[in-house]
């Protein structure tokens, strides 16, 4: 850990780059720059600096300006306004439950907790064979290579242009997490812990035109493996032109688990029987509307504690979502702030640690229970049990002066403005317990 974060040195580098170099007066005028790493090399490490998997990992320069940077050389980067990420799809499919051979000891399903990790298990359980539909795959490819040379076009975000200029790729790097062929197709894998908005195309993009070149009229598949609460989320894509970056489309997404994962609603009523209210805490009242993104960050807890930047440049969140789903976490008691005289960290408290020895059951009885334990999201969820619909947000406003929530900072009630943006959060919160019940 620093005291300088990268996602700031990276800011700093790249005000710095293109004061040297002019690199967005070059891209106003011809579209793109082209800069090598032994120009950036001069302010920061090339790999640190150009490391960029999700749009809002971008440094400020680039998010100002619409910019993106690809490889295209083992040495030199294309800097321009390509839509660089695709966003993933909005879907929901039923849970297809797999179990891993019994003979094997040395990978269970409380120990998957790397993308490696949750590849092996997904193969070793049938889980990858069931979503390509063959039975004969074997691991084949994986770790970093060169790519082939080819070129492609790609959408840009320009008032002048609807289409980039050619970009031509000569012995790029690329990295494949895993491989699986079978008799009539070659998988290709790409693998996360975190559940993102969206995915650098390049990931996909790149492996999928090196190897379509090397496999010849054997079809290459591009495949998304997120891995997350105990769920297997598999998407597959296809290039439906083969020099256009951005042509892809998702042909199937499928979800996995290794468990059961059915809960009822009696099991949601003896939480509540169960429940009882905690005062509420001295932290920021939740502004994080995504609960599986809550799950998600003390996950990656689990991992490591880490500090606020690190979450920001490891993985799919902003700074300002680091800070919300961070104080979130900790709002529920499931994470704790730690302070030194060098650094501020973040890691799970007892109860944040006990969810993952739990079985996914247990572990969602936990969370419903710790919900519902503030008297806000009790009193929502009472209100759309009794009603069979979500309260309004003025409803839930009353709720949230109900609990007795204050502001930390001045020890006064929330604006009703205010109020209304945390609505939204205890909104999608009790729905997301609702979306648990499946039975």
């Amino acid at each position: 850990m620093c005291k300088i974060s990268k996602a700031r040195k990276r800011d700093e580098t790249w005000e710095k780059l293109n004061k040297k170099y002019k690199i967005v007066e070059t891209i106003n005028s011809i579209g793109y720059y082209k800069i090598s790493t032994d120009e950036i090399k001069e302010f920061q490490e090339p790999r640190l600096a150009v490391k960029f998997d999700h749009s809002d990992d971008r440094p400020k320069l680039f998010m100002e300006h619409d910019l993106s940077i690809l490889p295209i050389t083992r040495g030199d980067y294309y800097i321009s306004r390509i839509k660089a990420y695709h966003n993933f799809e909005s879907v929901s499919s039923d849970i297809t439950y797999f179990r891993p051979p019994e003979h094997i000891k040395s990978l269970d399903i409380t120990s998957i907790n790397s993308e490696s990790k949750a590849l092996n298990m997904a193969y070793i359980s049938g889980i990858i064979a069931d979503f390509l539909n063959d039975k004969k795959l074997l691991p084949t490819v994986s770790g970093r290579m060169s790519s082939e040379g080819f070129v492609f076009q790609a959408a840009v975000e320009d008032k002048k242009a609807t289409i980039s200029p050619v970009v031509q790729v000569e012995n790029s790097q690329i990295e494949i997490d895993a491989a699986y062929e079978g008799i009539n197709s070659l998988a290709l894998m790409e693998a996360k812990r975190d559940l993102a908005e969206n995915f650098l195309i390049r990931q996909l993009y790149y492996p999928f035109r090196t190897w379509q070149k090397k496999m010849g009229d054997k079809p290459v598949r591009p495949i998304f493996l997120i891995y997350s609460n105990s769920i297997f989320y598999l998407y597959e894509y296809r290039f439906n032109d083969l020099q256009y970056y951005n042509s892809l489309e998702l042909v199937k997404h499928k979800r996995y688990s290794l468990e059961d994962t059915n809960i009822s609603v009696d099991d949601v009523q003896d939480v509540l029987d169960e429940v009882r209210f905690n005062p509420e805490p001295l932290i920021h009242f939740p502004q994080a509307d995504s609960f599986e993104r809550v799950i998600n960050i003390c996950e990656l807890l689990y991992i490591n504690d880490m500090e606020k930047d690190s979450i920001t440049e490891e993985y799919s969140f902003d700074r300002r979502q680091s800070l919300y789903y961070l104080d979130a976490a900790r709002y529920l008691g499931l994470v704790k702030k730690e302070i030194t005289s060098d650094h501020r960290f973040y890691s799970l408290t007892k109860l944040g640690n006990s969810l993952f020895s739990m079985s996914y059951k247990q572990r969602q009885a936990k969370l419903i229970e710790t919900i519902l334990s503030f008297k806000s999201f009790y009193l929502t969820y009472e209100a759309y049990r009794n009603n069979n619909e979500m309260p309004s947000k003025d409803e839930i406003v009353s709720y949230i002066r109900q609990a007795g929530v204050v502001d930390p900072k001045t020890g006064l009630p929330y604006s009703d403005s205010t109020n209304k943006r945390r609505a939204s959060t205890v909104s999608a919160w009790v729905r997301w317990i609702i979306n648990t019940i499946n039975n």
